[in-house]
């Protein structure tokens, strides 16, 4: 493999690299983070990727063309740098990172622990505190069959009444039914209410043959006090539990709890499976599919998929079963101390782990087919969007326009162009909001827009078919009023606010709510990311160029052209601290004398 060029800047950079543990960020010229990778020693893992001997692929050749900075992050310790690895690629998403797909929109059941009555609910979000949460289900039948069994089996209430400070002064129609004994009303002691609670987490957590047994004891009890109708609901309550575990069980194998991971791949797709043990029956499964994995060895994905969904989920087993070795297995196995790790060849074990990579390979084969499907009947989102606004012709080109800033400071603009539903980035433009619109948004929008506006019309370039603003009401008045006074009133403006992904339209006065799976909306939220994307390497940009003005500008004798000349040929502040006085010296205007001057003034400021 051909050693690529390395840039003069970067180059510096190499040379200057910690020794020790810690993750690495390698970005593009426009500051997109490509790919974080982590290392036990971050100089030599860096600098490996200019070296000649480095593997020779199609990945790994964009890569390297694409790379114009890196930075490192040093942490104490391996255990760590897999941490802080995978936060950083939660929050970034590099495009050549194993990815996880996101699992937001699978549901969990959570269970109101930090209540003194606590309640049983269906979640989307894990922002309830002190609560404990069971899943996410991937299987919204199985988690119904679940909440259908605990209604019948238990009288968990479902107010959200704040208890026991709230009292209502009658019960609500939940206690007529029977499926609540009114907490509210103190009818139901919080003691018997608890240890109701911890038989429902008890029965979330697998342990169905303890709950079994204490409903039919209840259920004997009632019939010997010849209370006939509440033994004849547990009787029910009894089929009800083994209707459930119908589809969820399989054969007892074998005995004890365990986790057993199952692992399929498929070219650049792979699956991560998670079969719960419990008493040696099978009571749940659990997947993951993961991305961007072609040319990452297995034990690379698997170790991905391990740190990223199994390390931070609830209810883990003692005993974990995986099919081989994950990568940097002694650093993976400190993140979970306690656990007994097994790679089996024979055995119990062994048959539990057939089970979940057979369950693997069937879930991989079901999302090519459901691919193929979707791509043969999908929308098109430029299409579905023109319809869902009610557009009177379809944005076959729009832009997107974001604001951002650092606390008030280095505002800037952002504007990206789509075209047929896909970015268009010799269109994109930048500003430099000046003037109010420092700080205050709905000014710097007006900014943007006028600026942009005013100069497609002076060049007599096309004027986009939607403009879409990153923001709520506020900002769309803004920029309906902009487009009033350059002339433009038909131009279809709306604005798209992150927090409950709302459209607003000028037409409506309530908010438009498309379905989390619109293509419409989806194609929405790309063209905001990419602004927002756009918008913040540009702040960060102008930000690190403040911060290395303001330093150069302290140097006696240096003024604009020879401070333009040193960051031109060092790229940086650190890179005028780390040339030498003939480095220095050689730049055109500068003398020997000058440049021991301006290292002297740089040592002395920095200490």
């Amino acid at each position: 493999m051909t050693t690529p060029t390395i840039p003069e800047v970067l180059q510096r950079k190499l040379d200057t690299l910690p020794e020790g543990p810690g993750v690495y960020l390698w970005r593009g010229r426009d500051g997109e983070v490509l790919y974080v990778g982590k290392a036990k020693r971050l100089r030599s893992r860096v600098r490996s990727y200019f070296a000649s001997d480095f593997p020779d692929s199609p990945r790994n050749r964009v890569l390297q063309r694409l790379i114009a900075d890196v930075e490192t992050i040093v942490v104490p310790s391996e255990p760590g740098s897999l941490i802080l690895e995978n936060n950083l690629i939660k929050e970034y998403r590099p495009r050549f990172n194993v990815r996880l797909k996101d699992d937001k929109s699978y549901p969990s059941i959570a269970v109101t622990l930090g209540e003194p009555f606590p309640r049983v609910l269906v979640t989307r979000k894990r922002d309830i505190p002190g609560a404990r949460y069971f899943g996410p289900y991937t299987d919204v039948a199985q988690l119904r069959r679940t909440l259908a069994i605990i209604r019948r089996l238990y009288t968990v209430r479902s107010c959200q009444d704040r208890l026991p400070e709230e009292r209502r002064e009658r019960p609500c129609l939940d206690y007529y039914i029977g499926r609540c004994r009114a907490p509210c009303m103190g009818w139901h002691d919080l003691p018997e209410y608890q240890r109701m609670v911890e038989d429902v987490v008890d029965f979330l957590e697998g342990r169905t043959q303890d709950v079994r047994a204490r409903v039919r004891e209840a259920m004997l009890e009632a019939s010997e006090r010849e209370d006939y109708e509440r033994a004849r609901e547990l009787r029910d309550a009894l089929r009800w539990l083994d209707r459930l575990e119908e589809p969820l069980s399989v054969e007892i194998m074998g005995t004890g709890d365990a986790d057993v991971v199952g692992y399929a791949r498929d070219g650049d797709d792979a699956v991560g499976v998670l079969i719960r043990v419990r008493g040696g029956r099978v009571v749940g499964r659990e997947h993951r599919f993961l991305e961007g994995v072609e040319e990452e060895p297995d034990s690379a994905v698997l170790s991905a998929f391990l740190v990223r969904y199994y390390v931070p989920a609830q209810d883990r087993a003692r005993r974990l079963v995986v099919p081989f070795p994950p990568e940097e297995w002694d650093t993976v196995r400190e993140l979970l101390p306690g656990t007994d790790w097994s790679v089996p060849q024979r055995g119990t074990a062994q048959r539990w782990l057939a089970l979940a990579d057979q369950n693997a390979m069937h879930l991989l084969e079901s999302l090519r087919i459901e691919s193929f499907e979707t791509e043969e009947r999908a929308e098109d989102p430029v299409y579905a969007l023109g319809r869902d606004l009610g557009l009177n012709t379809v944005p076959r080109s729009f832009v997107c326009v974001d604001i951002s800033h650092n606390q008030g400071r280095d505002t800037v603009g952002s504007l990206v162009w789509f075209e047929a539903g896909r970015p268009r980035k010799s269109e994109y433009r930048k500003f430099k909001i000046q003037g109010i619109g420092q700080q205050d948004d709905y000014a710097a929008i007006q900014e943007v827009l006028t600026r942009y506006l005013i100069r497609r019309r002076d060049e007599q370039q096309p004027i986009p078919d939607l403009v879409v603003i990153d923001g709520g009401k506020g900002q769309l008045s803004a920029a309906l009023s902009v487009a009033t006074q350059l002339g433009f009133p038909d131009l279809p403006i709306v604005s798209l606010a992150k927090r409950e992904e709302e459209v607003f339209l000028p037409s409506r006065t309530e908010s438009l709510r498309l379905s989390r799976r619109s293509p419409a909306l989806r194609l929405l939220q790309r063209a905001r990311d990419e602004a927002h994307r756009f918008g913040l390497a540009y702040n960060r940009k102008r930000r690190a160029q403040r911060t290395i003005t303001s330093e150069l500008l302290s140097i006696p004798g240096i003024g604009p052209t020879k401070r333009r000349r040193l960051l031109e040929r060092f790229g940086s502040l650190a890179g005028v601290r780390s040339a030498s006085v003939a480095e220095l010296a050689s730049v055109p205007g500068f003398s020997v004398r000058q440049a021991e001057r301006i290292l002297d003034h740089l040592k002395t400021v920095r200490g």
